[in-house]
């Protein structure tokens, strides 16, 4: 059984339609990478799998349960942790205590102060800092640190590169790549299509609030997703069309 299963998901915005009828699944231990340009959908999907933007039809099922009407709050409790863009931290707490927050969701599990800070050591000497205090690439770390102290079975993570420095981005998918090969299941928002295609299992590129391709990402060019950020592509028997 899939850990996760969006079936033919509808999401609106008032009367825009930001999410048509997407539908697929991610196996325990999948990264599957969700590419697109501005406004094809890809946060607003992501929220409605969090339970952060409730969708007007269709199915989010969370090991095979229908958790489609469930709060967010709820869904941190049942392992969904969303890192949204722009990190909303509190930015007039320290790391550790932003880290914290992460804990009252009281799900057992593995997950530590100390872990999380050994998962991003560029923390370590922020700890107490307050994080409005922190650069974008500690910011990041934070926030990715605090879903993780709620010990999700799915993680996340929207535009996790947006606004830092391509150093920085190394460092945050350096420590990323540490939950990948831990076997942690996510899901990544990314820009960048090299990053996207290098870490993921799969990648579906969304246009215009529809899957316009889906694959294993080792089998997919950056020239053919190029082509369907963009609309280019052929019509397939896994594409959806624009």
């Amino acid at each position: 059984m899939s850990l996760l299963a969006v079936e033919n998901l509808v999401v609106r915005h008032g009367l825009l339609q930001a999410v048509r009828g997407v539908s697929f699944t991610i196996e325990r231990g999948e990264t599957l990478a969700l590419v697109g340009a501005n406004g094809a959908g890809k946060t607003t999907l992501l929220r409605a799998i969090a339970g952060a933007h409730q969708p007007t039809a269709g199915l989010v099922l969370l090991d095979g349960a229908d958790i489609t009407g469930v709060p967010s709050h709820k869904r941190v409790g049942m392992g969904v942790a969303l890192v949204p863009e722009g990190r909303k931290l509190f930015v007039q707490m320290t790391v550790e205590e932003n880290l914290l927050l992460g804990k009252t969701a009281g799900r057992p599990g593995d997950w530590s102060v100390e872990r999380v800070l050994d998962t991003f050591p560029n923390l370590k000497p922020r700890r107490h800092a307050k994080t409005g205090h922190l650069s974008g690439g500690e910011q990041q770390a934070t926030a990715i640190g605090r879903a993780l102290m709620s010990n999700p079975e799915l993680l996340l993570l929207d535009e996790v590169s947006l606004g830092l420095s391509p150093l920085v981005v190394d460092r945050v998918y350096a420590s990323l790549q540490g939950l990948i090969s831990s076997g942690t299941t996510i899901i990544l928002v990314e820009q960048d299509l090299n990053r996207a295609l290098s870490v993921s299992d799969k990648v579906i590129c969304m246009l215009e609030g529809r899957v316009a391709l889906e694959g294993p990402s080792k089998g997919m060019s950056r020239d053919e997703v190029t082509k369907a950020y963009f609309g280019l592509h052929r019509k397939s028997a896994g594409s959806v069309p624009a």
